[in-house]
Order: C-alpha cells, then sequence, then structure tokens
C-alpha cells in the first residue's frame, strides 16, 4: 500500500483543541475557487483536513471503547465531542455552501462521482441548524452510556466471572439444565439494567426527534433517510421488504425451529435451546486463543485472494486487532476505518465459539475495503454507505468458507459449520427486519409510553420469529430482547443493511459456485468503486441485484438451502 503523504498539513501536526485546526478551515474559506483547477485543489485539501480530524477520533473512540473504564481514555474522547466538534459542525456547513456555489460545479457533477459527492452536500445543507449542534453532542455522549452499561455486565459461571460475550459461548452445551442456568444468568443480568436502558432510549429518541423537527422533518425517520444519503430506496421499500421476509422467510424460521425441537426430543423448545446442535453434538472451538484465530483467519483470507491476506497481516503487524473478551471493554464488534494511514482496527469480543470466526472474517471484509478506497483522491469517496460496506463483509464470510478446514478437526466438522452459517445466512433476515421495523414504529411515534413500546416490540418480534418456541416463564425478556441491539442506542437506522446486503452477499456467493475467480474479480472491482458510483451501480459491477422483491428473496433462499442439503 502507498504511504500517505500530507500536502496541506505538516506531517508532525496533532489536534490538541479547536484552536489547531481552525486555521485550515480559515485557509479554506478564503480560498478563490473560481477555476476547475482551483476548486479541484480546494476539495482535495477539504479532504486531507477530513482525514486528519476523522482519524484522530476514530483512535480516540476505540480507545474509550477498549476500557471503558479508562477515565483518560473517556476525558480524551469526550473532549473530541464537546471542544471540538461542535465547532467543525458550522465551518463544514459554511465550506458546503461555498463548494456549492463555486463556478465550476456544473462541470465537475459531470462525472458521477462529484455529482454523488455534492447531492450528499445538499443533503447536509437540508439537514443542517446551529440549534442541532448541542443536540448532536448530547446525543454522541448519551450514547455511549449503552457501551459503558454493557461493559460492565458479568455473570459467574463455575466458579469463574465472565463476560456476557464468555458466558454466551456456554449456550451451545448439550446439557440441557446446565444451558438453562447460563440462560438465566444472562438475562437476569441484563434485566437488571432494563429500566436504565428504557429510560436511556427513551432520552435518545426524543432529542433525535428534536433534531428532526428542527430541521424541518415530520420525524426523525425521516430526517435519517436524508441524513444517511439513501438515494437509491425509500422508507416503503422497507416496508416492502420487512413483507417479504415475513412471507418467505418466516414460515423457514418455523421449519427450522420444528425440526430442532423434534430431533433435540423436547416436549416444549425454549429460547435456551436454540443454540445447541441439534444431532447433540458437542460444540465447535476453533480456536483456543485470539493469536490462533488471528493467525487462522490471515490463513483464510491469503487463500481467498492473496491481496485480503497481505491486508490483514499489515494490521496485525501494526497491533491493529483488539479481540479478546474482558470484563470494562465495550460490547459487539466494528472495524473503524482510519482515514489517513488508511490500516483500520478491528475491534471485538471473542468467546471461542465458532460465531468468532465469522466476526473476524466479516470485520475483515470491512478492513479489505479500506486497504481498497485508500487511494481514492477524496475522502468522501471512501466512505461507502453502509449497503456497499456491508456487502464486503458479508461476501467475505460467504467467500471464506471453503478455507473452513483450518479451523475444524474433520471433514464432517467442517461440513456441519458450512451448514450453519448457511441456515443462519437466511434465517438471520427476520431479525433484521424485526429491528428495522421496530425503529420506524419508534420514530413515527417518539412521544409513546413504555408500555406502547412493549406492546409493539412483542408484536413485531411475533410477526418475524418462529411460532414453535415457548416463552413460557420468559414474556419479560422477550420484551426487552431489543436491548441488546448495540445499533438502536449508537447508530439508528442502521441495521436494514446488514439484510440488504445478505442478499448481495448470497448473490456473490452464487457467483463464486460458478466461476470463483470471476466472482472474488468482480467483487474486488466493486469495492474499488468505494462511495464513486451509485448503490446500484456498485451491485452490479459485484454481479449482484439491489432487489427488495418477494421473487428475489424467494429465488436466493431456494439456492441456499439446496446448498445446505447437500452438506
Amino acid at each position: 500500500m502507498k504511504k500517505y503523504v500530507r500536502t496541506f498539513f505538516p506531517l508532525d501536526f496533532s489536534i490538541t483543541d479547536w484552536a489547531s485546526v481552525q486555521p485550515f478551515y480559515e485557509n479554506l474559506l478564503a480560498r478563490d475557487i473560481s477555476s476547475q483547477e482551483s476548486l479541484r485543489k480546494f476539495l482535495v485539501d477539504w479532504s486531507e483536513l477530513e482525514g486528519v480530524l476523522e482519524e484522530d477520533g476514530g483512535w480516540r473512540y476505540i480507545n474509550a471503547s477498549r476500557n471503558t473504564t479508562d477515565v483518560d481514555a473517556k476525558e480524551r474522547y469526550e473532549y473530541f465531542i464537546t471542544a471540538i466538534e461542535p465547532h467543525l459542525a458550522p465551518a463544514t456547513d459554511q465550506l458546503n455552501k461555498k463548494a456549492l456555489a463555486a463556478k465550476d460545479v456544473a462541470l465537475l457533477r459531470q462525472e458521477t462521482r462529484y455529482d454523488l459527492f455534492f447531492r450528499k452536500i445538499e443533503d447536509d445543507l437540508r439537514c443542517y441548524r446551529e440549534e442541532n449542534i448541542p443536540i448532536h453532542t448530547t446525543i454522541q455522549l448519551n450514547a455511549r452510556k449503552y457501551g459503558v452499561i454493557l461493559g460492565a455486565m458479568t455473570v459467574e459461571v463455575e466458579g469463574k466471572e465472565l463476560t456476557l460475550q464468555q458466558a454466551v459461548a456456554h449456550l451451545e452445551a448439550t446439557d440441557r439444565p446446565f444451558r438453562k442456568e447460563i440462560y438465566d444468568k444472562i438475562q437476569k443480568r441484563r434485566l437488571q439494567n432494563k429500566e436504565e436502558l428504557n429510560t436511556l432510549y427513551s432520552t435518545l429518541i426524543q432529542q433525535r426527534h428534536s433534531l428532526a423537527v428542527n430541521a424541518g422533518f415530520d420525524n426523525f425517520r425521516d430526517y435519517s433517510f436524508v441524513s444517511m444519503h439513501r438515494f437509491d430506496y425509500t422508507p416503503q421499500d422497507c416496508f416492502t421488504f420487512h413483507a417479504a421476509i415475513k412471507e418467505e422467510i418466516v414460515p423457514l424460521l418455523n421449519e427450522l425451529a420444528q425440526e430442532r425441537k423434534e430431533k433435540l426430543g423436547l416436549e416444549v423448545l425454549q429460547p435456551f435451546d436454540h443454540a445447541v446442535d441439534i444431532e447433540g453434538r458437542e460444540p465447535l472451538r476453533p480456536f483456543a486463543d485470539t493469536e490462533e484465530l488471528a493467525y487462522k483467519v490471515f490463513t483464510g483470507l491469503k487463500w481467498i485472494n492473496p491481496f485480503f491476506g497481505n491486508s490483514f497481516r499489515t494490521m496485525r503487524e501494526m497491533k491493529h486487532l483488539d479481540l479478546v473478551s474482558r470484563k470494562g471493554k465495550a460490547p459487539g464488534g466494528y472495524n473503524y476505518p482510519l482515514d489517513e494511514t488508511g490500516v483500520p482496527f478491528i475491534f471485538m469480543n471473542a468467546a471461542a465459539t465458532f460465531n468468532d470466526v465469522l466476526t473476524m472474517f466479516h470485520e475483515s471484509g470491512h478492513a479489505v475495503h479500506s486497504f481498497l478506497v485508500h487511494e481514492l483522491e477524496l475522502n468522501t469517496f471512501k466512505h461507502c454507505p453502509s449497503e456497499i460496506a456491508e456487502l464486503a463483509s458479508m461476501s467475505m464470510e460467504l467467500l471464506s468458507m471453503p478455507s473452513w478446514d483450518i479451523f475444524c478437526k474433520s471433514k464432517q466438522d467442517t461440513a456441519r459449520a458450512r451448514k450453519e452459517h448457511l441456515i443462519h445466512a437466511i434465517s438471520c433476515l427476520p431479525w433484521m427486519a424485526a429491528i428495522d421495523a421496530f425503529q420506524h414504529w419508534v420514530y413515527e411515534h417518539p412521544d409513546h409510553a413504555l408500555e406502547a413500546r412493549e406492546e409493539n416490540w412483542n408484536r413485531i418480534f411475533s410477526d418475524f420469529s418462529d411460532g414453535i418456541t415457548d416463552w413460557s416463564g420468559y414474556e419479560d425478556v422477550k420484551a426487552h430482547l431489543w436491548q441488546k441491539q448495540l445499533h438502536l442506542f449508537e447508530v439508528p437506522f442502521y441495521y436494514i443493511e446488514y439484510a440488504i446486503a445478505q442478499l448481495g452477499a448470497i448473490g456473490v456467493w452464487k457467483n463464486a459456485q460458478e466461476n470463483r475467480k470471476n466472482a472474488i474479480d468482480d467483487y474486488i472491482n466493486a469495492l474499488k468503486l468505494g462511495n464513486t458510483e451509485s448503490m446500484r451501480t456498485i451491485y452490479q459491477a459485484a454481479g449482484v441485484r439491489l432487489d427488495f422483491s418477494r421473487e428475489h428473496i424467494r429465488s436466493l433462499a431456494q439456492f441456499v438451502r439446496e446448498a445446505w442439503a447437500k452438506l
């Protein structure tokens, strides 16, 4: 990878406060951009400014999430949010207006990549209001509280204190009473904070609604579709997608749940019975520690494509991996793009399950994407819509399957792992639809009472879950299942993308069954486009369709079902 060289900032420059970066904004705002050449140079320098700021803010976020009890890391991150970012918003708004008013904008917009860039600026101007700056700051600070609350959750298992992520691994145990014991402990611990999380979510809903109303929108959902630059689909398309998933995939959930119930020999299938192997086999344990996990993932990525392996090796060498689950660490997993260096950071909570393998390949897909777009000329071209980003990650999960022998002790274990993942690739769609549908309801009814929230979550969850599992005795758990979804608190309306991208990823994998080399070449070429073409065009470049229809979902689901039936 070509080393990034600054041309606008001093090489040894570091951000201390707003005053340290203010002169660079003033420089840009004072520029003459009356020629196309000067406009392009203005955009390149502005891009460098954004890259420096985003990488600095990125490290502050990463360090704060690695240890939520680190007071210094917390203060550095919160200082960025409260003392630097509030100044960036009005300065960026001025730059947006200046760029859009430039004499040669129309000429530049003849290039698709720049037309997309200026369309985003138009949306940003539509959403920007000065009075929203302090609200944005407060929202960011409040959203961080979710990770702190979840990071402090532990349970005791066989005399050991475990994070919830570590404890979840025990739900694969074949001993049913033990499974129930672990599940009950996890849910009891979650429910200890249910009221706190309900209150936090209510606060975030009201603050987000205020953003929308201030900007002239009816609700935060409509505001989000504009601020997230969703040019290729509408809320109505989401509803169509929900309905298609309900009609085509939920019946499959019932089939799978019925088979699980019968094979486990149960009179009643309960929520703690869903992770155990239906054949009664012991859980797959694909690695002993995170060092082994990282080495095996590197080996798998190198097998798929040498560039993928080399990218991951660079991350390992630069210590851009934090994979161990530990007390005080924020929940979940992510790949954080570091715009200036181009070498992202992978964060996750491994617990020695095969799901950790999938998470690593998923985040590695994001990481490879970061490497592939690094040399695009503008920072904004590197920041893809999440529907494209998740196509990168979910396709990598499926493309990695032929390499899974390195994680398994036998061919039978490999076949089992592949089958389980193919089942998951389809059966996860209803949960994705449920979370998205829940958000639509929540933000269409921002003043709802907690009773209405619970009632509507139960209604939505019932629409998108099997009718075989018996939740008797776990009604309160079911009513608060949504609280385990980080996205609701930290990145609202970022979830339907997973379902859209999952269908795209299945399409990429389907193409790979016919011609693996061509499918991977198409995948790479599509990702290299970054955010320089429409979502639909990039999906086409990857050899797949952006299609929400029931027929499309049915055809892909049938293909996957036929594939797992052969394993």
